[in-house]
């Protein structure tokens, strides 16, 4: 089952399991190829079943879709292909009768331009909402007011006849982006959030939220340095985005007195603020978003969603974020895959062959780290990324940057569900995308019949983690080991917890500074041993875990 009583206070989502739910590709219930709040409702025994804390279900929102539903046309309303308000009620009931907490996705950055607030204020240049997006002059030769990109490509303004202005729009030019330096347009949309608060959400994750306020003096960004001494970007390096040091367009200061009234709205109804994060710099914005008890809760962490995966580089992102988190009393969320980047089955895999192993050690890796952990649907599945053909790409993104990037198509493919039914159990009519070939045999029901499945594995591990206090809370320090190990150590007073990945294809072995006794119950416990002058000698099969803790170490375990 989902949430038990180590998690049922006011801090549940410090350390908690989030389980996101891309609702297009879940499960559809009415054959039109499209997955719904039905569907997601009639499914959630089985996301209950891992033994996780919360959904997050990705926007459900009355949208014309031209991002999928990023781009919002009415806050309060539920576009008909995912059902109605009455779906709504009936999903957010049977998931907290499972015990389950729901989290559900705002975008308040920006709007469609469909929404009837850009409607108004495009209409002339003094009408009530005139100042609710950031409209702009062009320059005298008639260009742009600044060099500002767009993460989707090409300039971040467009050009409007009616008002003879350019509007911003940092994703694409069908999302607007608000101006958040009116007063009228924050009170508008901490009524939006009310109005989901009221409806008995347990929390929301802000969408860009660090993109809520732009520079009021329109200043050009510098280009970026050569080489980021940060590591990692939110694009691609194909994408002009990573060009810039993008300290005007994102990442104000304003934004920070905005998410202190977010903050008292939320904890007037309990409800939790998990706020996506995705700058260049990102570790110290996170700790300023999350500081303690003023606004969000948690903040989500982009710097494991890359290509890098070694243990220096892991090590580095994790340290980097845990130190500028600690002067603040922040927190932050993990992931390692999720619906805007390739699977991590496929994106780490690495130039070696497919092996279970290793998916089975991103996902203990992900359990074991200092923060909340938020897996995509089909992570407990390790399915791959699916291969999606250029003729049935639907991303515009990927149809923008195509084919040094193939979009984000392949990780929202349809969820398999029953391997030897039509698309996989997903519709009974034709999907929006494509079932994957490859993710049939991977099916829930096949893997649940199947003891040796990764399904099994991830039920096992994730209700281990639950009676591990120190995987939730405590503190994180990381124990110098040679590539390709890597080896932190979680404690609370006197209490720890040692735990070692080989993240190679090779048997490792290693001396231990002190002896050390493996953890019993977990899953993982075949690949590794420890043996030699008192337990000082640990050995790591590929892809081995090893989880244990010191022998004189009297904590509770």
């Amino acid at each position: 089952m989902g949430s038990t009583t180590e998690s049922s206070n006011s801090e549940w989502w410090r350390g908690a399991v989030i389980y996101q739910i891309y609702p297009r590709s879940f499960m559809d219930s009415n054959g039109d190829g499209i997955g719904d709040l039905p569907g997601i409702t009639a499914r959630l025994a089985h996301v209950a079943s891992l033994g996780v804390d919360a959904i997050w279900v990705s926007p459900f929102f009355r949208s014309p879709m031209k991002d999928f539903g990023y781009d919002v046309s009415d806050y309060r309303a539920v576009d008909p292909i995912f059902g109605t308000l009455a779906d709504f009620d009936e999903m957010l009931a049977r998931a907290h009768a499972l015990g389950l907490r729901v989290i559900i996705d705002q975008v308040l950055s920006h709007t469609s331009d469909q929404h009837a607030w850009f409607a108004e204020s495009r209409a002339s240049r003094d009408n009530p909402k005139a100042d609710w997006y950031v409209w702009a002059d062009p320059k005298p030769d008639g260009t742009p007011p600044t060099n500002w990109l767009s993460v989707f490509g090409g300039s971040a303004w467009q050009w409007d006849p009616r008002r003879r202005q350019y509007y911003l729009h940092s994703f694409l030019k069908e999302q607007p982006d608000l101006n958040f330096h009116c007063a009228e347009v924050q009170q508008a949309l901490l009524g939006e959030v009310r109005f989901w608060c009221e409806r008995g959400v347990d929390g929301f994750r802000f969408d860009a939220c660090n993109h809520q306020f732009h520079d009021a003096q329109l200043r050009d960004n510098p280009p970026a340095a050569a080489a980021s001494v940060h590591g990692v970007s939110t694009v691609r390096a194909d994408n002009p985005y990573a060009m810039q040091q993008h300290l005007y367009d994102k990442s104000q200061m304003e934004n920070l007195a905005f998410l202190e009234s977010l903050r008292a709205l939320l904890d007037r109804h309990g409800a939790v603020a998990l706020g996506e994060v995705g700058d260049e710099n990102a570790a110290p914005v996170m700790a300023q978003y999350t500081e303690l008890g003023r606004r969000l809760h948690l903040a989500y962490s982009f710097s494991l969603l890359t290509a890098e995966h070694s243990a220096r580089h892991l090590r580095h992102q994790v340290e980097t974020l845990d130190q500028a988190l600690a002067p603040t009393g922040g927190w932050g969320c993990w992931a390692v895959s999720n619906h805007d980047v390739p699977r991590v089955a496929t994106r780490w895999r690495g130039d070696g062959p497919e092996d279970p192993r290793r998916d089975r050690l991103w996902f203990a890796l992900l359990l074991s780290l200092r923060g909340s952990a938020s897996i995509y649907q089909g992570e407990e599945l390790g399915l791959p990324e699916a291969e999606v053909p250029f003729e049935l790409l639907q991303d515009p993104y990927g149809r923008a940057f195509w084919p040094e990037f193939k979009g984000r198509d392949g990780c929202r493919t349809p969820m398999p569900w029953q391997a030897d039914e039509l698309h996989a159990g997903f519709t009974t009519g034709a999907p929006w995308l494509p079932v994957h070939g490859r993710h049939l045999p991977l099916a829930v029901d096949r893997q649940a019949h199947d003891p040796d499945s990764m399904l099994h594995f991830s039920r096992a591990l994730l209700h281990w983690r639950r009676t591990q206090p120190l995987l939730r809370t405590g503190a994180i320090a990381f124990l110098d080991a040679p590539e390709p190990v890597l080896w932190f150590e979680r404690r609370a007073g006197h209490a720890s917890l040692q735990a070692v990945f080989n993240l190679g294809s090779a048997p490792v072995s290693l001396a231990l500074p002190a002896p050390l006794e493996p953890l019993a119950g977990h899953p993982l416990a075949a690949s590794s041993s420890v043996a030699g002058d008192g337990g000082r000698a640990l050995t790591l099969a590929p892809y081995g875990v090893f989880f244990g803790r010191t022998a004189d170490d009297s904590g509770t375990m």
